[in-house]
């Protein structure tokens, strides 16, 4: 088994082994159950060399922006994807950043990069960068890692820390219906982020990291990390119009015959909108014209670099739905008026169908307007809402920081649908939300999320906590930022300069 952490005499712990064949074989499983119920999506090979920008991946998915006849152009990313979490058991060498271009290299060459074939991000969390010569604030460190613009002394890669509306000790008057999960704010080194149209594929890499030695049907010497890292969790999203419903008509979940058949999200609205996410650049620490929140500059070793903040959700859809238990009839707060307000704005988009519940009970394709970064305010005052309701929308809390002052997104989202066991009370899969983001600093996601719950104005106004966006069917289990370098140092960034 290969990616095994090995004992004082050189032996591979049983321990280890079994846990890392748990963590990909968990992985394998995942896709194994969603694969069949997905299909691979007709994708030309995309021609264009890959970007500096690890995560800049629109070239590759090789089909132009769809409406699918909402009028709305989505853009639907690769099926799958699988994050795959590392740590290591010693500060990597020369000897191990080759062998890490030769396993990306490997990939690439069975896989031409895109969608249609696979995709692969490797991303770095602070104990990777704290193990390198002088540690996080050594000369090595110091002298590459890209501070704020607005105060030298922070880096733009920080730990992640519990959000406003997440169970922890931190939010001691924070309490869910359900799922009452404390945060946990994880500490792996490394982050794998594998994507692809085709499950089948993403199995075959995940077996070839565990020690098969083949590479769709080839002879190819498995990734030689023993006794340098050990995989540490995986995670399965899928994102396709209309498969969280088929996953939830496949395992009998009580909400199944309530959700939009369409969308590819699991509370019903497609989070795909092109407009919704900004262009790759203005995320970086380079940034663009539009937006430049850091000391980086063209040419400097982290330019194309970004945060990737990574996330595990669980969805309380019962709640979602108003639903008192999951033999009842969805509530008066589970109609699709409401949804689409908890989710959207206030007032709603659009009225939905006369049936409010049944396949969603209304659309799912719907715009993400931009009504800028006051607009929020303005609701939880009752200004401009149905009867002068107070209340604020998802969406329009995010705006209140999310866009640069032409109103460009200063982030690129990448979340979607899960269904797993993972951190689950009692155990047992349920809905999930994957979640990962891509932005300049971590102080700019930190302050997202303060945004995103609104908090302040729900306690200014005085906003009835049932009418503020999504945050109360939610809850996060696990947050951790990482920095993810330019392509060309994805391969354990800085152990060349040591």
């Amino acid at each position: 088994m290969k990616g095994c952490l090995v004992d004082s005499r050189g032996q591979i712990s049983r321990r280890t082994a079994l846990r890392q064949a748990g963590v990909l074989a968990a992985a394998v499983a995942a896709l194994e159950a969603a694969g069949p119920l997905a299909f691979v999506p007709q994708r030309a090979l995309a021609a264009a060399t890959p970007s500096d920008i690890q995560f800049d991946i629109s070239a590759f998915l090789s089909s132009p922006p769809q409406t699918f006849g909402s009028g709305v152009k989505f853009q639907l990313p690769p099926v799958h994807t699988i994050f795959l979490t590392a740590a290591l058991d010693r500060t990597p060498a020369k000897a191990d950043q080759a062998e890490m271009d030769r396993v990306l290299a490997a990939l690439e060459q069975a896989y031409p990069w895109g969608a249609a074939n696979l995709v692969t991000f490797v991303s770095y969390g602070l104990p990777y960068f704290g193990r390198l010569p002088g540690g996080l604030h050594g000369s090595l460190v110091s002298g590459h890692m890209p501070r704020l613009l607005s105060d030298h002394s922070q880096y733009v890669l920080q730990e992640a820390v519990p959000g406003p509306t997440d169970v922890s000790p931190a939010n001691p008057h924070i309490h869910k219906l359900r799922f009452n999960v404390d945060v946990a704010i994880e500490h792996n080194d490394l982050l794998f982020t594998l994507r692809s149209d085709n499950a089948a594929f993403l199995t075959d890499v995940l077996a070839w990291f565990g020690g098969s030695g083949k590479l769709r049907g080839k002879a190819v010497k498995s990734p030689a990390w023993t006794g340098l890292l050990s995989f540490t969790s995986s995670r399965h999203m899928f994102v396709q119009m209309g498969l969280p419903k088929s996953v939830a008509k496949q395992h009998g979940l009580p909400f199944a015959d309530y959700m939009q058949h369409q969308s590819p999200m699991w509370m019903g609205f497609a989070d795909q909108q092109v407009n919704g996410s900004g262009p790759a650049p203005i995320c970086t620490f380079a940034g663009d014209s539009a937006a430049h929140l850091t000391t980086a500059a063209a040419g400097d070793y982290f330019d194309h670099g970004a945060v990737q903040h990574l996330s595990h959700l669980i969805l309380d859809m019962l709640q979602f739905f108003a639903m008192k238990t999951p033999t009842s009839k969805p509530g008066e707060d589970g109609k699709f008026i409401q949804r689409v307000q908890y989710a959207f704005h206030a007032p709603n988009l659009v009225p939905g169908n006369s049936d409010q519940f049944t396949d969603g009970g209304g659309p799912s394709l719907l715009p993400n307007q931009n009504r800028g970064p006051h607009y929020a305010e303005q609701t939880a005052e009752g200004i401009g809402t149905t009867n002068g309701e107070q209340r604020m929308g998802h969406l329009s809390c995010l705006q209140r920081s999310s866009r640069a002052t032409d109103g460009t997104p200063i982030h690129l989202r990448m979340d979607g649908p899960g269904f797993d066991a993972m951190d689950v009370p009692g155990g047992g899969s349920l809905p999930k939300l994957q979640f990962t983001i891509f932005v300049p600093t971590a102080q700019f996601f930190k302050t997202l999320r303060v945004h995103q719950a609104s908090l302040d104005l729900q306690n200014e106004f005085g906003v009835d906590p049932t009418a503020n966006g999504l945050e109360r069917f939610i809850t996060a289990t696990r947050r951790q930022n990482f920095l993810i370098p330019p392509r060309r140092h994805r391969a354990f960034p800085l152990i060349e300069l040591t």
